[in-house]
């Protein structure tokens, strides 16, 4: 079962709104109708199950080796929950979850700001 479609991203402010682009198996694909914004949702299950929640942004900036030329430059962002086929329920596995986002995004995110400024 896909999610619902059109899903929408807020990065700095604005909110973008992403409409699936595909749908295949256990994957889903959301994607801004610049092409700038991605959002794939998937699960694949084998031995274990493994479901990845991932942002891809892209942008254009100032080559930093010819600033007079713009260059394609990307990141991306993802969550991955791995788990065993058996042992976790749904429940059990979003309270992980929950507890990850909720550390990450105390005071402000302090410790996302501290880990992008490299530190461990």
């Amino acid at each position: 079962m896909a999610l619902a479609d059109p899903q929408a991203i807020k990065i700095s402010g604005v909110t973008t709104s992403l409409p699936r682009v595909t749908t295949s198996g256990g994957q889903s694909s959301y994607m801004s109708s610049d092409g700038l914004i991605t959002l794939t949702v998937s699960t694949v299950s084998s031995k274990r199950k493994r479901h990845v929640y991932r942002v891809d942004v892209e942008k254009i900036t100032a080559d930093p080796y010819i600033p007079a030329n713009n260059a394609s430059v990307s990141m991306s962002v993802y969550i991955v929950i791995d788990r065993p086929l058996v042992g976790y329920n749904n429940a059990e596995a979003l309270a992980v979850v929950t507890g990850l986002l909720e550390a990450a995004s105390e005071t402000s995110y302090s410790d996302v700001t501290k880990l992008l400024g490299s530190e461990s």
